[in-house]
């Protein structure tokens, strides 16, 4: 009965060892008495208890890694500290494994090394300005070893550029000062806008006032002679009408009737309006100054 007892505890005991359950997104590198033998996928799998042994677990996953912050000399000499942040991914499990003993540490430290040498390159204002660019060559430069360490190196980005306060204080002048460049440049711009517009709006108010003025003249003259032309039309109209009734019978006796006390009026007026009174050379013989004056009539009647 003990025997029996103890034969299924080995048995349960082996079968445990034998069975592997391996997570998704996991990748299981299993030894065979201490050589590679393969990789277990996820899912359940069977090794060999007290030969087979699982040496290395990898995770699958894109993986967040840190860069500590380190000081870099730019090409101006200035002392800058910069960190940044890695994203590999496992792809070969054994070369993860076998291909260097640590491959997150080689990934960090050369990451550091590239960043080193491209901020030698670059001046202060240009590395500010060149984060890509410096990404992209840190990037290049992990490809280039990473395959041979089984990951991929997704992204790097840098996460902070702390230059030395002397360096701040300086850079918030310059800002300071282009500020108020900028505040300058576009106030006289203003000024100059509103001066530009002031002088349009006077040429366009001239202009329009003189437009105005034409136009009132036209019109004044158009009137003018509107005025002219209907008079000319009432005079001639009246002429015609009289020359009309002066052909009617008793005409002539009604033009002698009104030339005469046109000439009476006449008269009166030159003794209202002056103190000088010019008569005419015989007052007695007013018939024969009318009758001179339609003779005058009849001649252009004719």
């Amino acid at each position: 009965m003990e025997i029996t007892l103890i034969f299924l505890v080995v048995v349960a005991i082996f079968v445990a060892s034998a069975i592997k359950i391996v997570p998704q997104q996991n990748a299981w590198v299993v030894e065979r008495l201490g050589r590679f033998h393969g990789s277990l996928l996820p899912g359940l799998n069977i090794v060999l208890p007290f030969i087979d042994r699982i040496a290395y677990k990898h995770s699958l996953k894109e993986v967040p890694l840190d860069v500590q912050p380190q000081v870099c000399i730019t090409k101006d000499n200035t002392q800058v500290q910069i960190d940044g942040v890695i994203f590999f991914q496992v792809t070969d499990p054994k070369l993860a494994s076998y291909g260097t003993a640590d491959f997150q540490m080689a990934i960090v430290q050369l990451a550091q090394t590239s960043l080193r040498s491209e901020c030698g390159k670059r001046e202060l204002d240009r590395l500010l300005e060149e984060r890509n660019d410096i990404n992209r060559a840190v990037i290049a430069a992990l490809d280039e070893a990473s395959p041979n360490w089984g990951v991929k190196v997704l992204r790097y980005e840098i996460k902070d550029i702390t230059p030395p306060d002397a360096v701040l204080r300086s850079m918030q002048t310059q800002i300071t000062a282009e500020r108020e460049k900028r505040a300058m440049v576009a106030q006289s711009e203003g000024k100059r806008q509103q001066e530009i517009n002031l002088a349009e709006g006077a040429m366009t108010a001239a202009i329009r006032e003189s437009e105005g003025q034409k136009q009132a003249a036209i019109n004044q003259a158009e009137g003018q002679a509107q005025a002219i032309l209907l008079t000319a039309t009432a005079t001639a109209e009246a002429i015609r009408k009289m020359a009309a009734a002066m052909q009617e019978p008793g005409g002539m006796d009604a033009v002698n009737l009104k030339v005469a006390e046109k000439y009476v009026e006449a008269f009166g007026n030159l003794a209202k309006q002056g103190n000088t009174l010019i008569l005419p050379g015989d007052l007695s013989n007013m018939g024969s100054m009318v009758a001179a004056a339609m003779q005058v009539v009849k001649q252009s009647k004719a």
